[in-house]
């Protein structure tokens, strides 16, 4: 029988509020230790070896995931400044290109026009790298160069490169270490840009002339508070940089036209509790903010500093809506909001004034959203329309018009969307709250409680899950599982009271909905009670892994993504990444010992018993700096050492040495993890190949 490797223990005292709790395994912190490399590398082979009898499930879900995927395929083609941008992909390269041509109208996405430009080929840039991913690029007003910033770690911290695109050569590579957002100046001299401290936190904003070194760049603004985090962008129309700095609570930003000596003013000095952000709009700012309603409203304000009981309401988040954002064009604004518990665009007109808000048509249980669409001055927008069944669209809406376009629908050879279903469940937690849930299920699939199902969630930082399409879920579909999405407290589905009421001090809610989600499952005749898996990553993660310590009878199998399990050590830590901004998501147990107790009683390193799990998965990458490796692996060895499971619930950690936050990077590499963490829900709910039934 193979059997995991055990670690050495080295006893590490932390002591809190007269606390004391003894950490055997927190030496594993330590990437830099060899030790701890050898013993990541032994878990790997452990995995490795426990994963052989699933090896040709994997080949053939990976082969499905490929099968599906149109290889060689071009995005839809947007329009700026004269130009048509668009991505290619092709057969056997593992990255996208990007390409530009100049047309008077929108070029066919399929077909290679005379005059296209590469403005760069990701397969090139990343060549002798084991990783390689980028955060963007922005090209110049002048249409001249392309800056682009890259990470070749998975620390997401990035080098800047300016190219000339016609010849392709690199005039500057010399801002290192940046974080996400970059914005050329009105005159194509200067690039602004945003820096992140020792800690991951995007605290500077800088401005640099392109061609001298990153020695000579003047800071524009800094952000000293630790618990607020700055970001650079500008107007849609080119001519305002626009410095969003927030924390998880409050916001504040400032404007300054996009010239290299401009100086930025303050909108509104920062209060605890308000929340806003700007978007210029010609002669007036569209504000969309909460100062009168948790679920925020549109208003428009002059350019400039101005007091927020002078901004003028233009559209308030009714009964069940709330209000994400808008977007400003020169003859219209659209607004993201969310309406029973679903994504929604709602436009409003311009002509003089504002017109009455119109919505724009979706899908049932649909995600809607918009495209990349970068010109002030167009009169229709593109937008994408996608759900758990629905292979994602592109459609171009006329505002002068009312008239809609298809675009392009994403080719997903052999799919058929009629043989599929989804439909939506309510689960009751034990407040008597409603938490909705989203189904997918193949057609013939019915609900006789013989169905092995897998259920999703995350829930935290008010981000929604909202349905989208995946080639790697439709082959758990097609071999008769239920795949579902739970909504809990935590996220943003239904509104900022659906957040607020799953963070701090009633944190527990997050994951109590989630195990009223898997009983909705099972009363429903879904889900078969032993034959249901869990799977979240990141804060997700952090789900998971308490529903496996408050409820973990309800599940046969759990896949932890870079999984934020040991979440106590870390937010008790000020100097880690983020540490004090997370204080105002989670509270603070670093000062307020009723938090530190409140954090104990759920953090699932800190709550582990020697009793029988489900099988776990849990995957993490060596230099993410979002959610430490160290945290999966002291959760699974610990679990590994007092955890009463047999062979047949394994214990798993899976360790990329050379990747981030996301995994390894690209595509090629991300189906065949996919492939692992589904083959290991299959062979543990017994679907797939005969020789990995149980």
């Amino acid at each position: 029988m193979t059997m995991p490797p055990t670690p050495q223990k080295v006893p590490v005292d932390r002591v809190f509020h007269g606390d004391t709790v003894t950490d055997p395994f927190e030496w594993l912190r330590d990437k830099n230790d060899p030790q701890v490399i050898d013993y990541l590398t032994a878990q790997n082979a452990y995995t490795d070896e426990v994963m052989r009898p699933t090896e040709e499930l994997q080949k053939a879900i990976f082969n499905e995931i490929k099968s599906r995927t149109k290889e060689t395929d071009t995005s839809v083609p947007f329009f700026d400044r004269g130009w048509w941008y668009f991505a290619r992909t092709y057969e056997g390269r593992a990255y996208s290109s990007y390409h530009r041509v100049k047309s008077d109208s929108r070029p066919d996405p399929d077909v290679v026009t005379d005059g296209e430009q590469l403005l760069f080929d990701q397969n090139v840039l990343a060549e002798g790298h084991e990783f390689f991913s980028t955060a963007g690029f922005e090209v110049s007003p002048d249409g001249r160069m392309l800056a682009l910033a890259f990470d070749i770690e998975g620390d997401e911290r990035f080098t800047i490169r300016i190219m000339e695109i016609e010849s392709g050569e690199v005039i500057d590579e010399a801002i290192v270490g940046a974080g996400y957002g970059m914005e050329w100046s009105t005159d194509s001299t200067h690039l602004f840009y945003g820096m992140v401290d020792e800690a991951w936190r995007s605290h500077q904003v800088w401005v640099h002339r392109v061609g001298e070194s990153m020695a000579n760049d003047r800071l524009i603004v800094e952000e000293e508070d630790e618990k607020y985090s700055i970001h650079p962008y500008t107007s849609r129309d080119g001519r305002w940089l626009i410095l969003h700095s927030s924390s998880r609570l409050t916001s504040e930003v400032q404007i300054m036209e996009a010239t290299p000596d401009a100086e930025p003013v303050i909108i509104s000095p920062r209060r605890q509790g308000l929340d806003y952000s700007v978007e210029p709009a010609g002669d007036h700012l569209l504000i969309v903010h909460n100062l009168n309603r948790a679920d925020f409203e549109v208003a428009t304000a002059p350019l400039g500093a101005s007091d927020p009981e002078s901004w003028a309401p233009l559209l308030a988040a009714g009964e069940g809506e709330r209000i994400e954002g808008v977007s400003a064009f020169a003859r219209f604004a659209v607004v993201s909001m969310r309406s029973g518990g679903l994504p929604q665009l709602r436009i409003i007109p311009r002509d003089g004034g504002w017109g009455d808000p119109f919505v724009l048509p979706s899908a049932e249980l649909s995600t809607i959203d918009l495209a990349n669409n970068p010109d002030y001055e167009t009169e229709s927008i593109d937008y994408a329309l996608t759900s758990l069944i629905q292979p994602p669209s592109v459609y171009c809406y006329s505002v002068t018009t009312g008239q809609t376009e298809l675009l392009k629908e994403r080719e997903v050879p052999g799919y058929d969307r009629g043989q599929y279903r989804t439909s939506r469940e309510w689960a009751t937690a034990e407040d008597g709250t409603r938490i909705p849930l989203t189904l997918a299920y193949r057609a013939d699939v019915s609900p006789d409680g013989t169905n092995p199902g897998l259920l999703y969630g995350y829930g935290s930082y008010e981000i929604s899950i909202d349905p989208i399409f995946s080639t790697s879920v439709v082959s758990l579909l097609d071999r008769g599982v239920v795949f579902a999405y739970a909504h809990v407290r935590g996220g943003g589905e239904m509104g900022r009271a659906w957040y607020d009421t799953g963070k701090m001090l009633s944190k527990k809610n997050t994951f109590t909905d989630f195990i009223a989600a898997a009983d909705r499952l099972f009363e429903t005749g879904w889900v078969d009670r032993s034959r249901l898996a869990a799977e979240g990553g990141s804060a997700g993660g952090l789900l998971v892994g308490a529903a496996a310590n408050m409820g973990g009878d309800r599940f046969r199998a759990i896949s932890a993504v870079v999984p934020f399990v040991d979440n106590l050590t870390s937010i008790l830590d000020p100097s880690l990444p983020l540490t004090v901004s997370e204080w105002e998501e989670w509270g603070d147990p670093y000062h307020d010992p009723d938090v530190y107790e409140y954090i104990k009683s759920y953090s699932p390193y800190e709550n582990l018993e020697a009793k029988e799990y489900p099988a776990i998965l849990a995957t993490t990458s060596l230099n993410d700096t979002r959610v430490f490796y160290v945290e999966p692996a002291k959760w699974i060895s610990r679990l590994q050492e007092i955890a009463t499971n047999g062979p047949d619930r394994p214990l798993l950690l899976k360790t990329e040495m050379v990747a981030g936050h996301g995994g390894r990077s690209g595509r090629y590499n991300a189906w065949e993890d996919q492939a692992l963490r589904r083959a290991f829900i299959l062979w543990q709910l017994g679907v797939g190949d005969e020789q990995v039934r149980l």
